[in-house]
């Protein structure tokens, strides 16, 4: 399996967010050979939470070799064509290493911040994906859209990647989102604590049905699995606090769930979990440290990927 990580955003504890922290996170994930650097959008959260473009941009000089990756940036809230400016200039200054992940959000405080519907945000976020591709690319075809004016003249500077910058579509696994992602998208990103195993083989397989049957090639179709929060630690007490304490408040899952289905413990019961997600189809997975971030990279490095098959 291939590994990324995602820039700790989320002050689960309230931490302080400084660039130094990010700087060192992002250059000690860069050194130990983790291979995409990610950043999750809110507007508002359970916890502060630092912005996710703001944040790339922090660190792209501190990082030559990482893909960056919006996991996802949210087009409907943000806007389409403001969103799309940002990512053009995010791709052209990393010189080509963007990956554009979008949802819709889950949130509806997010939706009423910026005045609305939630109950639109299917509709409304269709649209966006188009915009965004038609934006994103170099003399592409004009799209008409219902809820967005499309620029009467390109956004100039276009991304540097040809035709454009990659666009993976968030979905937790249901059917109608499996579907559009083989319609429009470029790669698939899962959430971590939203699948099982065994859910997760099951909507891979219908998104390999999907694709099929749109003419798609599944063999040519990314997918990774984001938001994977984990904690290694040898202190059983530690992993019960953390779960109980931290992460099912601040995510609102039960503990149960969260045991389940999140990497947090000794580094053996780590790679098993792990292990049986490479096992139902995982081939790339974000990690997400819920504390001592730098640490826990090193720690995830030296003690748990030489549990897994390489």
């Amino acid at each position: 399996m291939e590994f990324g990580v995602h820039l700790p955003l989320l002050a689960f504890r309230g931490q302080a967010f400084s660039l130094s922290r990010l700087v060192d996170y992002a250059e000690t994930a860069e050194q130990l050979g983790f291979t995409v650097l990610c950043a999750n959008d809110h507007l508002t959260f359970s916890r502060p939470w630092l912005d996710s473009l703001t944040a790339l941009v922090s660190i792209l000089t501190k990082t030559r070799r990482m893909a960056l990756m919006t996991t996802v940036a949210l087009p409907v809230v943000r806007g389409p064509v403001p969103l799309a400016k940002s990512l053009a200039a995010l791709d052209v200054l990393s010189g080509g290493r963007l990956i554009a992940g979008v949802g819709p959000g889950s949130l509806p405080q997010d939706y009423a911040l910026v005045g609305l519907a939630f109950e639109e945000r299917w509709k409304r976020f269709e649209e966006a994906i188009q915009l965004l591709r038609s934006l994103l690319q170099r003399n592409a075809p004009p799209f008409t859209s219902q809820f967005y004016a499309p620029p009467a003249t390109p956004l100039d500077p276009f991304p540097a990647q040809e035709p454009g910058v990659p666009i993976w579509i968030g979905s937790w696994g249901s059917d109608a989102g499996l579907r559009r992602i083989a319609r429009l998208g470029d790669g698939w990103l899962a959430s971590a604590y939203h699948v099982t195993p065994t859910s997760f083989a099951e909507a891979l397989a219908r998104l390999h049905q999907s694709l099929q049957q749109v003419g798609r090639e599944k063999a040519d179709f990314p997918h990774a699995l984001g938001s994977m929060f984990y904690y290694v630690t040898e202190d059983r007490r530690l992993a019960e606090e953390l779960l109980i304490g931290v992460l099912s408040p601040t995510l609102g899952r039960p503990v149960e769930l969260l045991r389940e289905r999140l990497p947090i413990g000794t580094a053996a019961q780590c790679a098993e979990q792990l292990l049986k997600l490479q096992a139902a189809g995982v081939r790339k997975i974000f990690l997400w440290p819920i504390a001592d971030e730098v640490d826990q990279l090193r720690r995830f490095h030296e003690q748990v990927l030489p549990q897994l098959p390489p």
